[in-house]
C-alpha cells in the first residue's frame, strides 16, 4: 500500500490516490474522463482496501479534504468504496460513491458534471462479480511523465484467506494484447521511457482470452512491437505462475529490467497453506535461485505479512529466514490486518503487539539487506531514469534495479538534454543513505 498521492492543478478536479499501481493507473483514466466532461471543483478519492489501516486513512483524508474545501464535491471510489459503499455514503462529507467499474466509464463523469439527461445517483456501485470483460484505456500520460503504469488485467480468480481484494475487483479479466500494445505505443510516443505492467494478478494474465496467451508471451510481443520502449517492468508476480517464456525473457531481454517484486506473503509452509497460497517455501527459493542463475544481477522485492493468525515464533522464523534464503532486497512488510468477510478473520488471532513486533523485525531484516545491497553498489555504474529535478539542480530517479537514486547537481560536462526528467543517465554510485543510493553522472565521475 502506498499513498495518499494527490494530483491536479488549481481549478481542476483534484485526485487523491491510495494503494497500488493499478489504482495509480486508474486515477489517470479518471483524470482524462473528468477533464473531458468538464468536471471541476471536485475531489475524487480513489481508496484502497488491502488493510483496515488503508481504509482508515481514506476516511481521514476525506474528512480533511472537506474541511479544506467546504464547497467542493467529494467523490469516493476504489476498492474500499466498492466493498463497503454504504459506509462511505454514510459520511456527511461525501457527495457521491462510485464503484470500481463505474469509475472507468466516461458516462459516469458526464453525469457527475451535469452533462447527462438524468441527475447522477448518490451511490452507483454495481456487482463487480458480474463484470466479465475489461478493456484497455487510452491515456495520454502520467503526472510524472517519464514512467507510466499500464493495466493488463483486472481482478483475481484466487481466494487467499486474508485478502478482500477480489470482492473489490472481481474475477480475472485480461486486456487483449493488441489494446495493450496500442496503449504502450501511445505513451512512448508521448515521451514515456519506462512502462510498468500492472493489474491485480498479472501472472494470471490471458487465462480468459482466446488462445490463452501467457504473461511471457505478452511481454515478448510487446517488446517486439514497441522497439522504442527503453525500459519495461512488471508489478507484483506469483512465483508458481511464471511461464517458461517469461523465464527466458528474464535471462535474455535487456529491456526487461532486472528487478522483480514477488508476492510471497510468508516463508512457512503451514502459514502458506492457511493463507491458501499456491506456492510452498521451496517453490519460492527455487524460483529465486533459477531466476538469478539466468540473470545474476537480478534484484528481488517482496510482500511479507507478519503475525498471520496461528503463526508461532518458529513459523515466523521461517519467514524471517526467507530474506536470506531468497536473497530479498526491497521488502514491503505488513502486520496482519483482519478484514471482515475473509476466512482468516475467523481464525485464532495474534495480539496486536506481537504482530507489530514481528513486523518490526522483518523490516529490520529488510533494511539490513537493503543496506548491504547499497554498500555493494558503491563504485559501480548503472543507468538511472531521471524522474524529478530538484531546485538545487540535483535529481531523483531509479536505477535499472529499481534502487532509489539521488543524483548530484548537473555539471557542464553533461549534455543538458540528458539531465531532465525522462533522461536515462549512466551514473556511478559514490555513497548511500538509509533510503537511497547517491550517484553522479559517470562522465563527471571519470573526469
Amino acid at each position: 500500500m502506498t499513498g495518499p498521492q494527490q494530483t491536479g492543478q488549481p481549478g481542476e478536479t483534484q485526485l487523491l490516490t491510495f494503494g497500488c499501481r493499478l489504482n495509480a493507473f486508474e486515477t489517470e483514466v479518471m483524470r482524462g474522463h473528468a477533464s473531458a466532461a468538464g468536471l471541476t471543483d471536485a475531489i475524487i478519492v480513489n481508496t484502497c482496501a488491502v488493510t483496515a489501516e488503508a481504509e482508515r486513512q481514506a476516511r481521514q483524508a476525506i474528512r480533511k479534504a472537506r474541511r479544506a474545501n467546504p464547497a467542493a464535491r467529494i467523490i469516493v471510489t476504489g476498492c474500499a468504496a466498492q466493498i463497503a459503499p454504504a459506509k462511505f455514503a454514510a459520511m456527511t462529507e461525501v457527495d457521491h460513491v462510485i464503484g470500481n467499474e463505474e469509475k472507468l466509464k466516461a458516462e459516469t463523469f458526464a453525469a457527475l458534471s451535469g452533462h447527462a439527461l438524468e441527475a447522477p445517483a448518490r451511490v452507483a456501485v454495481a456487482d463487480i462479480m458480474g463484470v466479465k470483460e475489461t478493456a484497455g484505456h487510452l491515456i495520454a500520460g502520467f503526472a510524472e511523465r517519464c514512467r507510466a503504469f499500464v493495466e493488463i488485467q483486472q481482478g483475481c480468480d484466487h481466494r487467499c484467506t486474508f485478502c478482500i481484494i477480489p470482492f473489490g475487483r472481481g474475477n480475472n479479466r485480461s486486456v487483449p494484447v493488441g489494446e495493450i500494445v496500442t496503449q504502450v505505443r501511445n505513451l512512448v510516443a508521448g515521451g514515456v521511457r519506462e512502462i510498468v505492467l500492472t493489474g491485480v494478478d498479472i501472472t494470471g494474465y490471458g487465462a480468459d482470452l482466446p488462445g490463452k496467451p501467457t504473461l511471457g508471451q505478452l511481454v515478448r510481443r510487446l517488446l517486439n512491437l514497441v522497439p522504442d520502449l527503453p525500459r519495461l517492468r512488471l508489478s507484483s508476480i506469483d512465483v508458481v505462475e511464471i511461464d517458461e517464456t517469461l523465464m527466458d525473457l528474464i535471462g535474455d531481454e535487456e529491456r526487461l529490467m532486472p528487478h522483480l517484486h514477488l508476492s510471497l506473503q510468508a516463508g512457512d509452509d503451514m502459514i502458506l497453506k492457511r493463507m491458501k497460497r499456491r506456492h510452498s517455501r521451496a517453490d519460492a527459493v527455487r524460483f529465486c535461485t533459477e531466476a538469478r542463475r539466468r540473470r545474476p544481477d537480478l534484484v528481488f522485492g517482496a510482500d511479507l505479512i507478519a503475525g498471520f493468525p496461528t503463526e508461532t515464533e518458529e513459523m515466523f522464523a521461517n519467514s524471517l529466514a526467507l530474506v536470506e534464503d531468497c536473497g530479498l532486497t526491497f521488502l514491503h512488510v505488513f502486520p496482519y490486518s483482519a478484514r471482515s468477510g475473509t476466512p482468516a478473520a475467523r481464525m485464532p488471532q495474534l495480539r496486536g503487539d506481537i504482530r507489530r513486533e514481528r513486523a518490526a523485525r522483518l523490516r529490520a531484516a529488510g533494511q539490513a539487506a537493503q543496506q548491504r545491497y547499497f554498500a555493494g553498489q558503491l563504485g559501480r555504474t548503472a543507468q538511472v531514469l531521471v524522474e524529478k529535478i530538484e531546485g538545487d539542480g540535483s535529481a531523483f530517479g531509479h536505477s535499472d534495479h529499481f534502487a532509489p537514486v539521488r543524483l548530484a547537481p548537473v555539471c557542464s560536462t553533461i549534455a543538458p538534454q540528458a539531465f531532465i526528467a525522462g533522461g536515462i543517465l549512466d551514473v556511478r554510485f559514490t555513497a548511500h543513505a538509509d533510503t537511497h543510493l547517491i550517484a553522479e553522472p559517470a562522465i563527471a565521475a571519470a573526469a
